[in-house]
């Protein structure tokens, strides 16, 4: 029989990638998904329960009735400058919404969790690669309420419950084959507005500040495959349901690049200009997040293969142009 597991949000962005790659790797994604942010066309590899992650009820319904062999958790509200205009929304959705996620899977037997977590957590740490020795200073409350769930997982070990904690740097690009990409309304990420921007879409990117302490003075990040990130959800579910014990593990591509940079790339890839305008910086972006995925590679074998930036750019602009 097809293992199955329980997707929260499995119709989101990374969710949808994940749920690809669990197809492919012979699990069955049950999806649970309010649908408010996701979209019906990344629910092609299972089944959806429609349902709010805080409605307790029919959390613990699906459970009981799909016993899932694991879960992974995607559902959140995912943008600093919302958790930034709305705190108490981004908690409600964040803490709450995991608390009784969590209290449904204890319920439940406690199947292992694989739990989608955050670079942000590191906020404004001056270390050229990040690894998971450096200190939780969340900037925000997005970066704030993802380490309050981290914490929450913790303090289930003593219970008897697994989970892997994936902090991951900015997700970016599409599906190879491109059967999905990145859909957002209105789309908060860097990569897709440069896209549409050169494609006459959008009239123009913002740049948020470019005053940061950086070479150009715009802000540097590390931008990581969706699907490479999809596979290494893949490889934390394969070892928890081996017994493996918990674990908290970065994943990012080790390399950094400036606002500035990602926009040059793109006009080297698309062959198109990029217009741009200048704006302030947005409250809660930290200067530089590049991580070292040296502690994902020696515990769970996972590589990032397909996170350089021209790959990215290439995958993620066949994804707009097809959809345009």
């Amino acid at each position: 029989m097809t293992t199955r597991v329980l997707v929260t949000g499995g119709a989101g962005y990374v969710g949808g990638h994940t749920c690809k790659a669990l197809a492919a790797a012979g699990f069955l994604p049950v999806s649970y998904d309010d649908l408010s942010t996701g979209h019906r066309a990344a629910l092609r590899w299972g089944p959806l329960v429609e349902g709010d992650i805080r409605d307790g009820a029919r959390l613990a319904a699906a459970l009981a009735e799909y016993r899932p062999a694991a879960v992974l958790h995607f559902a959140a509200q995912a943008y600093v400058h919302q958790s930034v205009a709305d705190p108490l929304g981004t908690y409600e959705m964040n803490v709450q919404g995991s608390l009784t996620l969590l209290r449904a899977v204890m319920a439940a037997g406690a199947p292992p969790l694989v739990f989608s977590s955050t670079c942000s957590l590191y906020g404004a740490s001056e270390a050229a690669l990040l690894d998971e020795s450096q200190p939780v200073r969340p900037m925000n409350p997005y970066a704030a309420s993802k380490a309050m769930v981290e914490r929450l997982l913790a303090d289930l070990g003593p219970l008897g419950h697994r989970h892997a904690a994936l902090r991951y740097f900015n997700a970016a690009g599409a599906d190879p084959e491109g059967e999905i990409g990145e859909d957002h309304e209105p789309e908060p990420h860097l990569i897709p507005n440069v896209l549409r921007a050169a494609m006459g879409r959008n009239t123009a990117v913002t740049i948020h500040g470019d005053d940061y302490p950086t070479p150009d003075g715009t802000c540097i990040r590390d931008y990581v495959h969706v699907s490479d990130l999809a596979a290494a959800h893949v490889l934390a579910l394969q070892h928890l349901l081996a017994g493996g014990p918990s674990l908290t593990v970065n994943l990012g591509s080790g390399v950094g690049a400036s606002v500035a940079e990602v926009i040059a790339a793109a006009e080297r890839v698309t062959g198109c200009p990029v217009p741009v305008r200048r704006g302030p910086r947005r409250p809660g972006d930290p200067p530089r997040l590049v991580a070292s995925a040296a502690l994902a590679r020696r515990l769970l074998g996972w590589q990032a293969r397909r996170s350089d930036l021209d790959t990215i750019l290439a995958d993620a602009w066949a994804w707009e142009r097809a959809r345009s």
